[in-house]
């Protein structure tokens, strides 16, 4: 360990091994210990101070482990556990990208709280919760933690992002990870919503939390030139929310959000079914039925395809089936579909001329889960003279393009600290 020199009371005064002194003692041109300390044991304080600034020792550091030979190989073991991520966290699901291996995880944002001897715990996250909602008996509740494309519930949202990390990355270690999260956010939510978003991938076991704007992600991962002086315009079609947004040099030109999506939708189909047919259906019969018989408008012959729902009756209280038509659904979301094709025409006329002459040559490019409601792509076209073009694997540029900027450092200047 190298000589030590001890003082009264029994106290190491100095150690030569962290020093770096060999046991020659030729290390910093010094032969055995320094006179003045052979005197420690009757010296006083002040004078032993004196003695260690004046003699020819180097001057302790704040540190006595500097990170050196052995230390930072410990650090770059620590390094080695941690796994930098991607979060797409929106309303309806959540999708990780983890870095070098792409997406991982594509779940439910839904959390099951069950209420134990008065203590809430959770019960179930992503899609065995989402088994449950409108199917839980007393002291289980479903709940979704964010709502419109924001935290609604920090606390829950946390837990969720929690399980969901530690199941994307392999599950528990002995020893945590603290990985670096990029998570996506809303162009248009407040500095109180997005502190509340980095609040709480911190508490999740972030080492450091980025955002970045929804569009931007969206465009990167359907693969538009956002780093060229070139514009290009992206509508991401969310479930809480619906981003518009016009890029060029990896910045925004152009951004508008409405809290429309597929929950609107969905809420549509609920209500239009209630009031025309007296049919009280539930949350997820609606995002079934516009998973499989729901357009944008209605079908060019007749009604289009039919389907079977099942639900409780207003008047007699019993539960029955009946068949409701693909031109039905397209009447109930006409309302949600009539204001996305508002926010495009807003950001088209907000565009500056050059950008709109780019954009009439690149068309606009949509992305999300609400992209893939048939017929759309043609609504919007036929609203704003441009071709318009549904992304490839729609439903995870957003995540993916999250992913690329912890990969690419030319795109890394798109994200954000706070």
């Amino acid at each position: 360990m190298g000589r030590r020199l001890i003082g009264e009371h029994g106290k190491i005064i100095a150690v030569r091994s962290w020093l770096g002194l060999s046991g020659a003692g030729t290390a910093h041109g010094i032969h055995g210990p320094a006179p003045c300390l052979r005197r420690f044991g009757e010296a006083s304080i002040d004078a032993r101070r004196s003695a260690l600034q004046a003699s020819a020792w180097p001057r302790p550091v704040a540190c006595p482990f500097p990170q050196t030979g052995s230390n930072m190989l410990i650090s770059r073991l620590f390094n080695l556990s941690s796994h930098d991520i991607a979060i797409d966290l929106g309303t309806v699901n959540t999708v990780i990208y983890l870095r070098d291996k792409g997406i991982v995880l594509n779940e439910a944002s839904v959390v099951a709280l069950e209420l134990r001897d008065g203590v809430q715990r959770v019960r179930n996250v992503g899609n065995d919760a989402k088994l449950m909602m409108g199917k839980t008996p007393a002291g289980i509740q479903a709940v979704r933690p964010l709502r419109d494309g924001v935290i609604a519930d920090l606390g829950v949202a946390e837990q969720m992002i929690k399980h969901f990390i530690i199941k994307a990355t392999g599950g528990p270690t002995r020893f945590p990870r603290r990985p670096k999260i990029v998570i996506c956010v809303p162009s248009g939510s407040t500095s109180v919503e997005r502190r509340a978003i980095r609040d709480a991938g911190f508490n999740a076991g972030a080492s450091e939390v980025f955002l970045i704007e929804e569009p931007m992600a969206a465009a990167i991962g359907a693969g538009l030139p956002v780093s060229d002086p070139t514009g290009a315009m992206v509508v991401d079609i969310g479930g809480g929310t619906t981003e518009v947004a016009i890029l060029s040099l990896r910045g925004l030109a152009f951004s508008t959000s409405v809290r429309f999506g597929g929950d609107k939708m969905d809420e549509a189909i609920a209500s239009f079914i209630r009031r025309k047919h007296n049919l009280m259906i539930g949350e997820m019969t609606a995002e079934r039925v516009k998973h499989e018989i729901g357009a944008a408008d209605a079908p060019p012959e007749g009604e289009g395809s039919r389907m079977r729902v099942k639900g409780r009756d207003l008047v007699s209280g019993r539960p029955v089936e009946l068949e409701i038509s693909e031109a039905e659904v397209a009447q109930a979301i006409a309302e949600p579909v009539g204001q996305i094709v508002r926010a495009v025409m807003t950001a088209l006329e907000n565009t500056a001329p050059e950008l709109a002459a780019d954009i009439v040559d690149r068309g606009i490019v949509l992305t999300g889960g609400g992209a893939l409601l048939r017929r759309i792509d043609q609504v919007i076209a036929a609203a704003s003279g441009l071709p318009v073009v549904v992304a490839d694997d729609a439903l995870m540029c957003v995540a993916m393009g999250a992913g690329q900027t912890l990969e690419n450092q030319r795109l890394s200047g798109v994200l954000a600290l706070s």
